[in-house]
């Protein structure tokens, strides 16, 4: 399969993506590795996705020198790094064909001093409606013994597609016209005119002869 960063740049083909590789060996993987490249910044704490479905992402980020900070424990902007990965994978995953998102603000609560490999996991609601809407997302990052370490609160701005330039509704098909009846049909056994003047006429006075 041919995996282009242009594909993962449309948020609309993020969940597909993930569905095409999640079975394959090494999918995961390279699902992560992607998604590192298609945002660099990202890539820095190579977040693993672990899980990934309509509005529910799961993404963890190893313990190691290079998101340390001087007190031995993973550095705040790190776990913010992570907090922003798994929020917009969450939102996007529900995103349409032709619509787009970005994050327009990111708080964090920190718990707990982080250490060992943080696991992240955020699920998120869009609205249907055509538009631009703010969206908050929220998630929660824990250790390996499943203690919060840190408390994400973002807001995406999400773009929901209406009907394209020239684009008119489908509009309601008119119900089809009820079957005609029998006797429309001419299925009733309708007499014709002889018939019509026998009925009508009395009956004759038949004399018995003896």
């Amino acid at each position: 399969m041919k995996l282009g960063l242009d594909t993962l740049r449309d948020p609309t083909q993020v969940l597909a993506t993930w569905k095409k590789l999640v079975e394959k060996p090494f999918g995961k993987q390279l699902f992560s590795r992607a998604i590192g490249l298609m945002a660099p910044y990202t890539g820095t704490i190579s977040p693993q996705v672990i899980e990934l479905g309509p509005g529910h992402a799961r993404v963890q980020m190893r313990d190691r020198w290079g998101v340390r900070n001087h007190l031995k424990s993973v550095h705040a902007v790190a776990l913010m790094n992570l907090g922003e990965a798994v929020t917009g994978l969450a939102a996007m995953s529900l995103v349409p064909a032709g619509g787009r998102g970005i994050v327009l603000g990111l708080a964090m609560e920190y718990v707990k001093k982080a250490r060992g490999t943080i696991t992240a996991e955020s699920r998120a609601e869009l609205p249907t409606a055509p538009g631009s809407h703010d969206v908050d997302v929220r998630g929660e990052l824990k250790n390996s013994i499943g203690e919060v370490v840190a408390r994400v609160h973002a807001r995406w701005r999400v773009e929901i597609p209406g009907l394209a330039v020239g684009e008119r509704p489908v509009e309601a098909q008119p119900a089809p016209a009820a079957p005609a009846t029998e006797a429309a049909a001419g299925g009733a056994d309708v007499p014709d005119e002889g018939e019509a003047a026998r009925a009508a006429a009395p009956a004759a006075d038949v004399r018995d002869e003896g």
